[in-house]
């Protein structure tokens, strides 16, 4: 397929536009060919997942009390996991899609892909779409989730060790209630598979740049964005901001239930809380780092060829106008080239995945102090 050829046809680049669910919820009618019918989704998966656990739980007489120290109304993770978290990771992949389609167009649009290497630019398309529609991909999400996901991480690190809504403790390991088979074996294998997903398609995401960036791209040392015209790859940082709130929320949630049932603080999960956050940046922000290479190549060329042409410049008009200056384009463009940065990272981009991920730990500061306090020390910050 030509160059031209390519920045005509309809097709855009999507990580979430495939794959054996989206093909499912198409024939469903949850879901269009361009995720139309969001709502529905949400309404739809999330009561899948909430609506069975308040049922079981309050037939067996655990919905508010039945002896157990965390009753099902009363377990905000749960809560927290399926009727917030669970609508932000679907929403997140309109605004996934809507964000981030343009993206192959923009290498092509402002001709960084040499055209030598427009096979190359095409395979790499290619090989992702191939990816993202992989049913192998998906059969082996559902194995890890059940083989991983429930038997180990669920059964033996994340349950909380009391009685709860959905399990009893047992010298041979908790004994699962009605609503305990329904979470462990159904809701939350669809959430944990939901979340795996969603780290695949970021799998195919880095891949791609990776592919890309093994091609001798043609960048330019006085683009004004000053990362080479690569700077419209920073913008997509924006696209993944409803999962950092997600991974947020999910780590309240986590949090909040050993606090106010196990007696913890929140101090106590300072370690937790930074690994979300550099977690979140090393996903969403690590992978514009493979251009690294060669922004830092196309800076030294610059620098290089930018210094000997603003040398033989000066000369030329110290000679002819006795001690003159370096016009002002050319000393403007070697100053472009001297701060041009050699990752398309911005410190927008950080602030705004850092705070979306802390956002929702923020209401756990209230069992630390009340609110009047939080709100002074929060004014005092601000003025």
């Amino acid at each position: 397929m030509s160059k031209n050829n390519m920045l005509r046809e309809p097709q855009d680049f999507s990580l979430v536009l495939g794959g054996p669910l989206f093909q499912l919820l198409r024939r469903s009618h949850l879901a269009g060919d361009a995720l139309e019918l969001v709502r529905q989704r949400i309404i739809v998966i999330s009561l899948f997942a909430w609506l069975p656990l308040l049922v079981l739980s309050a037939l067996e007489g655990r919905l508010l009390g039945g002896r157990v120290a965390v009753p099902f109304l009363q377990d905000l993770e749960v809560h927290i996991k399926f009727l917030l978290v669970t609508p932000l990771l679907i929403a997140a992949e309109l605004v996934v899609h809507e964000r981030m389609r343009f993206v192959v167009r923009q290498f092509l649009e402002r001709n960084l892909i040499p055209q030598n290497a427009l096979p190359r630019f095409d395979a790499a398309v290619a090989s992702a779409f191939r990816l993202r529609n992989s049913v192998l991909a998906e059969v082996l999400l559902i194995a890890f989730v059940y083989g991983v996901g429930i038997l180990i991480v669920w059964r033996h690190y994340t349950a909380l060790a009391t009685a709860t809504w959905y399990a009893a403790p047992a010298v041979e390991g908790s004994k699962l209630w009605l609503a305990g088979i329904w979470y462990g074996y159904v809701s939350l294998p669809l959430f944990q598979f939901l979340l795996l997903r969603w780290y695949f398609r970021i799998f195919i995401w880095i891949r791609f740049l990776w592919h890309v960036s093994r091609i001798d791209l043609s960048l330019i040392p006085t683009h004004p964005d000053r990362v080479g015209g690569l700077g419209f790859l920073s913008n997509t940082v924006y696209a993944f901001t409803l999962l950092a709130v997600a991974h947020g929320a999910l780590l309240a949630g986590h949090l909040a239930n050993r606090i106010f049932y196990l007696g913890a603080a929140l101090p106590e999960y300072k370690i937790e809380i930074a690994v979300v956050v550099v977690f979140l940046l090393c996903v969403v922000l690590g992978p514009l780092l493979v251009f690294a290479p060669q922004l830092a190549r196309a800076k030294r060329t610059g620098l290089r060829e930018y210094g000997t042409l603003a040398e033989r410049y000066v000369r030329e008009f110290d000679v002819k106008w006795l001690r003159g200056g370096v016009p002002a384009d050319l000393g403007n463009s070697f100053e472009v080239v001297r701060t041009m940065q050699i990752a398309p990272i911005t410190r927008d981009a950080i602030l705004r995945l850092v705070g979306a991920a802390l956002i929702p730990v923020v209401p756990l500061l209230l069992t630390m102090m009340p609110l009047e306090e939080l709100l002074k020390r929060l004014l005092g910050i601000l003025f």
